[in-house]
């Protein structure tokens, strides 16, 4: 059973996302405390590379409501558990393809947190504005079909 806990909606609509990617995620107590609370954005969030290792940065995690000294960073880079050859295939996939890849959502499996990255390609102004039109005619069709 899956638990949504947040979902980047701005990513669809700023990238082409090509493949999907279910990453864990190192978090200290508190921080899975607030995750689970609902407290966290991806808004601006994307993937570093470091070395052989795969980290999300500025992804903001609010502070722990009942947190004390200990309480953790909020935008602090977070590795992410993924196989070496994932690692690898991403890695190569933003130095030779011109790819970024981006956090499209998270979740919580099994009692885990797990975040859901995606292969992003940026769209121009003009791809957004189709969007937003295909959008529109589909809402559209929608309303005149439940009329009906």
């Amino acid at each position: 059973m899956e638990k949504n806990i947040t979902v980047n909606r701005k990513a669809r609509h700023e990238y082409f996302l090509e493949e999907f990617y279910e990453a864990g995620i190192q978090l200290t107590g508190t921080e899975i405390k607030s995750i689970r609370q609902g407290r966290v954005q991806l808004k601006d969030a994307y993937i570093e590379f470091i070395g052989n290792e795969a980290f999300v940065v500025e992804m903001h995690i609010s502070a722990y409501d009942h947190g004390n000294i200990f309480n953790h960073e909020e935008k602090r880079k977070r590795r992410l558990l993924l196989h070496k050859y994932e690692i690898r295939a991403l890695k190569k996939a933003v130095s030779i393809k011109g790819y970024t890849i981006i956090p499209t959502g998270m979740y919580i499996k099994k009692g885990l947190c797990k975040l859901e990255i995606a292969l992003a390609k940026g769209k121009a102004l003009y791809d957004k504005r189709q969007s937003l039109k295909e959008r529109d005619q589909q809402r559209e069709i929608d309303k005149a079909m439940k009329v009906r």
